[in-house]
């Protein structure tokens, strides 16, 4: 501060304007911090919807195999002992366990559409990297952040890496056979 001014002036002096950035930050330099950060909160955002992807399937795998459960005592009656209400039971649970595949069904459908206009978002966050910043970051010694593809064995392990088809069949551990 110099006397009688109220703003520090350590840094930027032209013009009598001054800067709270230090004096050896550039506007490049914020710029890729700020890219960077925009980077981690994508990263964090899509692994947030993964996680609930995740969790609706597992409540919709709990609900259906508990439904099951139900509905294989009720199958294990003689059809000449049951009641009518043992019948009528059996078809609500068959309904039950179709609407609930069928609710799966869709929650499948959007991780894929998910996972398709993600990898179009870093197929474009490429592009333009490579437009913004050509192969000279890599001479500096600077990197630009990009999202780590997944490997064959974390695809495979990911129950969102499959089909719709095979996650039905994977079902809880059961095949949804019944429908």
């Amino acid at each position: 501060y110099e006397a009688g001014r109220s703003e520090p002036t350590h840094c930027c002096k032209t013009d009598d304007v001054v800067s709270m950035a230090d004096s050896t930050i550039t506007a490049d330099d914020i710029e890729g911090e700020l890219f960077k950060i925009d980077r981690i909160r994508d990263v964090l955002v899509r692994r947030e919807s993964e996680l609930r992807y995740m969790m609706d399937d597992i409540q919709l795998c709990k609900e259906i195999t508990r439904l099951k459960k139900e509905l294989q005592k009720l199958v294990s009656i003689p059809d000449n002992d049951k009641s009518s209400e043992d019948r009528q039971k059996e078809e609500e649970l068959l309904q039950q366990i179709h609407k609930l595949v069928e609710t799966r069904d869709f929650l499948v459908d959007d991780v894929e559409f998910e996972r398709l206009r993600e990898k179009e978002e870093d197929k474009e966050m490429a592009d333009f990297l490579n437009s913004k910043f050509p192969r000279n970051m890599k001479k500096k010694g600077k990197s630009v952040p990009t999202r780590r593809a997944p490997s064959r064995a974390q695809q495979a392990s990911s129950p969102f890496a499959k089909t719709g088809l095979t996650l039905l069949k994977e079902c809880c551990g059961f095949t949804c056979s019944i429908m």
